[in-house]
């Protein structure tokens, strides 16, 4: 997957998370050990989402490819993220997006608090 890809699907997630209310607080922010793809807040409180693109499902979904360590590290960044904002103590969720379609990202599939986080 080209990088070019994979930024049109956290753009395509971006959006559709704004069409259903959410704020965008922060994408693409990075640590040593893990990039949060997108960091939003609903009224339930702050979401980090992971977003994993697959152009066809061939080889599995987006969702099959969050591994354990992938979680780890996660959950290590949602809760950096959390302090260097102000947002420590608050309630928070880990969801992932997969997108999928070829020649370009169109379909979204959301499963909120996906990852356990607090």
């Amino acid at each position: 997957m080209s990088v070019e890809r994979g930024r049109e699907a956290e753009s395509l997630a971006a959006a559709w998370l704004q069409q259903r209310g959410f704020q965008i607080l922060d994408r693409n922010w990075r640590t040593r050990w893990c990039e949060l793809d997108i960091v939003a807040r609903s009224d339930a409180g702050i979401h980090i989402i992971e977003v994993k693109y697959r152009a066809r499902p061939d080889f599995g979904t987006g969702f099959d490819y969050i591994t354990p360590d992938k979680i780890h590290r996660l959950r290590r960044a949602a809760l950096m993220w959390l302090g260097s904002h102000r947002y420590r103590g608050t309630n928070y969720q880990i969801d992932v997006i997969a997108v999928s379609g070829s020649p370009k990202p169109k379909y979204v599939d959301y499963l909120p608090n996906a990852i356990f986080g607090n």
